[in-house]
């Protein structure tokens, strides 16, 4: 039974206004805005020295200071900046599941809403857009205002459609102008290949992928004459489960799951697990935590 009202709480947002959203210092350099942040280079006002590492430019080093301690150190400034956010959040028929309790789009659908609030926290823009098998994109916007309007959409909107994450990211990449945090929500559960190219289209950005699952697609908790039904095509395959079906089913699983994470280590991206029993709250503390190290 498809849901006619999508539940997204959001009591959680007080919760996160203890965190500081941190982003990759080769997105955050190339804008100017109302974003406090730390960087090495010109800027407003120096605030210290740190240690030289490789991902700093040899212009940066301070060659007075090596001159004196024989260590390599570049200057910090503090400078204004901005910053769009993109999140792709997958609305396809598979996300729709189970029928009862959270599905995995609410799930994910608050996993958005959360990083979207902490975005506004710094008036920076962002945007929630859906993809199934076409990407609904919505422009990018600033305020708590834009946020409730979302999550309105969102709460209505009807999911639905297979899933065509290629073509998603690729049409949708071509609006992005400028280097951006891009936010990447779904289950996963497509093409490998697909998926690759989807990261590879996005590997100029900070890039986050987020894979959103039922617990019961992690243990599959079937034992044996069983009827197993595609959700979004409607298929329908009658099968025995046995032991070693569920072991070569979550050796699949796992072997997927490594292959999206190798797909993002490549181009420096952050991939991570949940599933909807995992607490809103835990599963931004630990991404965020993962963020600051």
């Amino acid at each position: 039974m498809t849901r006619t009202k999508q539940k997204i709480e959001t009591d959680f947002f007080r919760q996160l206004d203890r965190f500081t959203f941190s982003v990759r210092k080769r997105v955050s350099t190339v804008y100017a805005g109302n974003r406090p942040s730390t960087r090495s280079g010109h800027g407003i006002d120096t605030i210290g020295f740190r240690e030289y590492d490789s991902s700093d430019d040899l212009k940066d080093i301070d060659w007075k200071a090596y001159a004196r301690t024989e260590k390599l150190y570049v200057r910090q400034f503090e400078e204004e900046k901005t910053l769009t956010t993109h999140i792709l959040l997958d609305a396809s028929k598979s996300m729709d599941y189970p029928e009862k309790g959270t599905s995995k789009f609410e799930y994910a659908a608050m996993l958005a809403a959360g990083y979207a609030y902490m975005v506004t926290r710094y008036n920076d823009r962002f945007a929630i857009s859906t993809f199934a098998q076409e990407v609904d994109i919505s422009k990018p916007s600033r305020g708590r205002k834009n946020l409730l309007r979302t999550i309105d959409r969102l709460t209505e909107l009807k999911i639905s459609g297979g899933t065509s994450i290629e073509e998603a990211v690729i049409k949708y990449s071509r609006g992005i102008k400028s280097r951006s945090l891009v936010i990447l929500i779904s289950d996963f559960l497509q093409d490998p290949q697909a998926i690759e190219t989807a990261v590879s289209r996005l590997a100029d950005h900070d890039l986050i992928l987020i894979q959103v699952l039922d617990p019961t697609e992690k243990v599959l908790p079937l034992q044996g004459n069983s009827k197993l039904v595609d959700i979004e095509t409607g298929e329908e395959i009658r099968t025995y489960v046995s032991e070693k079906f569920k072991e070569r089913y979550l050796g699949k699983l796992d072997d997927h799951t490594a292959t999206i994470k190798k797909a993002c280590m490549k181009v420096g991206a952050e991939f991570y697990t949940f599933t909807t029993d995992t607490p809103i709250f835990d599963a931004f503390y630990y991404t965020i935590r993962r963020r600051r190290r």
